[in-house]
């Protein structure tokens, strides 16, 4: 009988750097049955945000993109998960659930606060495991401690934002951080067996072809386990929206096949051991300003297969 302790992970045979693996599969060899990920918004805020390091936030963030109608943080995170779970388990049943705690920055308090979100996740019968979404200026050792008891009995795997690996670009986008302060904290990380992930927007403000696939040979130095991209979209009533309509030419939008060409580039210049779990991400149509594609991230991902085969074949 499965249980909620993960098992040994399995290791397999690298891949072609064009076919990576998926989240799906690097899932597979903690459980033997479907999990799907439920996101939490725990109601944190970030430093960047309530003046710690800054205010305002990031210039391309607005939370409202990435929070599902489900995650409102007025609500708890039992609350939460059982409006998820009620949600997925109609088409699968048996599905199994790891609470991803998305929304801002989720490990930005007390460490005992903390704990105890983290550990009302965990104390739901149908939840096997934890995402952790944050940033690498807000990874005490005293919370990785805790958290590497967590590692040892549960699933877990801790999202950093780094965005870019270019400190211009961090500064620009008011990110309140360096790379440097990502490599530590990534390595700290590393240090107690915890897996890690980082994830990074391609296109950002003044960051030429040739910078953004620098950052695959960056990133293929760290001791990490999952990639996620996503395209640079503007999006309403954020700084970065206001900063496109002053000085455009600061700005590269790409198309979706300009972006699929340089997802591919990346990933022939990236390890071939990680993880990508995302290229794309999709705001809600009133919100998205550009570039508005039209594609759902299905109907991306076979675009981006049918470019890698005619790719190999010439």
């Amino acid at each position: 009988m499965p249980t909620k302790a993960h098992t040994n992970k399995i290791r397999v045979n690298p891949p072609n750097p064009c076919h990576p693996r998926s989240i799906g599969d690097f899932l597979s060899t903690y459980f033997p049955f479907k999990v799907q990920k439920i996101s939490i918004n725990a109601g944190f805020t970030c430093p960047n945000r309530d003046g710690n390091k800054g205010v305002g936030g990031c210039t391309y963030c607005n939370n409202q993109t990435f929070s599902p109608q489900y995650a409102a943080n007025e609500k708890t995170v039992t609350q939460q998960l059982e409006e998820g779970i009620r949600f997925f388990s109609r088409k699968y049943p048996q599905m199994k659930y790891i609470a991803y705690f998305q929304s801002y920055t989720n490990t930005y308090d007390e460490v005992d606060n903390l704990l105890k979100k983290y550990n009302e996740a965990l104390s739901h019968p149908e939840v096997v495991g934890l995402i952790i979404g944050t940033r690498p200026d807000c990874m005490p050792d005293e919370l990785l401690d805790e958290l590497e008891k967590i590692s040892q009995k549960y699933f877990l795997l801790i999202e950093y934002g780094i965005e870019s690996t270019n400190n211009e670009t961090l500064k620009f986008i008011n990110r309140g951080h360096t790379y440097e302060e990502a490599i530590e904290t990534i390595h700290r990380t590393s240090s107690r067996k915890i897996n890690s992930g980082v994830h990074l927007i391609l296109g950002l403000p003044g960051e030429s072809r040739e910078m953004i696939l620098s950052h695959a040979d960056k990133i293929s130095e760290l001791p990490i386990t999952t990639v996620k991209l996503h395209q640079l979209q503007l999006i309403r009533n954020t700084k970065m929206a206001l900063q496109f309509e002053k000085s455009p030419e600061l700005f590269h939008l790409y198309t979706v096949d300009e972006y699929i060409d340089l997802c591919i580039d990346f990933m022939e210049r990236l390890n071939p051991d990680f993880i990508l779990e995302r290229f794309v991400s999709q705001s809600p149509k009133e919100l998205l300003i550009a570039p508005a594609w039209g594609l759902k991230n299905f109907e991306f991902a076979n675009k981006l297969n049918q470019r890698i085969r005619l790719r190999n074949s010439t």
